[in-house]
């Protein structure tokens, strides 16, 4: 079985480093807010030059707390692509926002025209995703945040290290949700979350958003929320970060390995990396023809491929009442109908890629 993400592939070499962290945590007893998150805060806003970073237990608190601290009034439209993880359109609800849902462009990232066709006076802010591990067209939608009045929240859940023209992922917006979720490029082993940001009067609300609205202990001068990144996750986030460049450099060599295998497989879509863009390969997906049987294929062959996404936001349950229907988007309705993800991961072999190739040649 070549699974889609191997999580024991990665625990292994970093093993003893991480118990010997979980046994200085359990000697010195500090599980919340203990020194391990400060430092991994530190490091993490280091990494991709941020000014400050703020832990927090998962990457939907990261989006709606950010939106929060940036100040998203009840009722204020965020516009908010489709083809994302539903997190992206809860964390604005939540936040008591308006979702105003907007389509992809041809590499599956927001659409500006879209959103101009979306913009109403009631919106304030647009929430950007960097999806797949590569970032949204970010300097578009600076000017069409300057032209239209509206604050920038990205969601930087699938781009940690991703860059574009030399500037990280979640640098860019007034603030940026990221999440430590297992399976991301930097992963906990449990669940987790942070927000970036250079405006210091943001960090400081959300360190007291997280928090139970304190900064002074039983001092609580707002409503807050108990949402802190544990002093455990942060030990496993501080062994895996030091690595985290090698390991984005290897998902990118696996990921120019796949594009040489699968350029000349008649009826397979390739992703492409956006002009300016420092892909990080969280999730490679491709097109195909006939794609749940090409999956059913697949998983019998023992290669553990997925979707991202099968229903966008727009069609779930949960957003039913947005009144959206079929063909309202049709970039993204096509990609959920077409996409599937083959396995990625910075320790996946060239034989393994190939194995992949292979059965998806025989599944198609």
């Amino acid at each position: 079985m070549i699974p889609l993400v191997d999580l024991k592939a990665n625990y292994l070499p970093l093993a003893k480093e991480i118990a010997q962290g979980f046994e200085r945590v359990c000697n010195d007893t500090a599980f919340i807010l203990g020194a391990d998150v400060k430092e991994f805060e530190k490091e993490y806003a280091a990494f991709i030059g941020a000014k400050h970073c703020i832990g927090v237990a998962n990457g939907t608190d990261a989006l709606e707390l950010a939106l929060r601290a940036a100040g998203l009034q009840p009722g204020d439209e965020v516009l908010v692509p489709t083809n994302s993880f539903i997190a992206s359109a809860l964390a604005v609800a939540r936040a008591g926002g308006q979702v105003k849902l907007v389509d992809c462009d041809d590499d599956y990232l927001i659409d500006l025209e879209s959103c101009a066709k979306a913009v109403t006076p009631r919106t304030k802010f647009i929430m950007p995703v960097h999806l797949f591990g590569q970032c949204a067209p970010m300097q578009k939608v600076a000017d069409f945040a300057k032209a239209h009045a509206l604050a920038v929240v990205e969601d930087a859940a699938q781009a940690q290290g991703a860059k574009q023209n030399n500037r990280a992922a979640g640098t860019f917006g007034i603030a940026a949700g990221t999440s430590f979720y297992p399976g991301k490029n930097l992963g906990a082993y449990g669940d987790g979350g942070a927000i970036t940001t250079d405006d210091d009067a943001v960090a400081q609300k959300l360190r007291a958003l997280r928090n139970y609205g304190s900064e002074v202990k039983y001092h609580h001068p707002e409503t807050g929320f108990n949402s802190r990144l544990d002093t455990l996750q942060a030990v496993v986030l501080r062994a895996k970060l030091k690595h985290l460049s090698d390991y984005n450099a290897q998902r990118r060599a696996a990921a120019e390995r796949y594009q040489a295998l699968l350029k000349d497989v008649r009826g397979v879509g390739l992703p492409r990396t956006a002009s300016g863009n420092e892909h990080i390969w969280h999730i490679y997906a491709v097109r195909v023809p006939k794609r749940d049987a090409v999956l059913h294929s697949l998983q019998a062959q023992k290669i553990g491929a997925g979707i991202h996404y099968p229903v966008p936001i727009h069609l779930q349950g949960a957003f039913k009442s947005l009144g959206h229907k079929a063909g309202d988007f049709p970039q993204a309705e096509a990609a959920a109908n077409e996409m599937i993800s083959l396995p990625m991961y910075p320790e996946l072999t060239a034989a393994q890629a190939e194995q992949v190739v292979g059965a998806l040649r025989k599944a198609l």
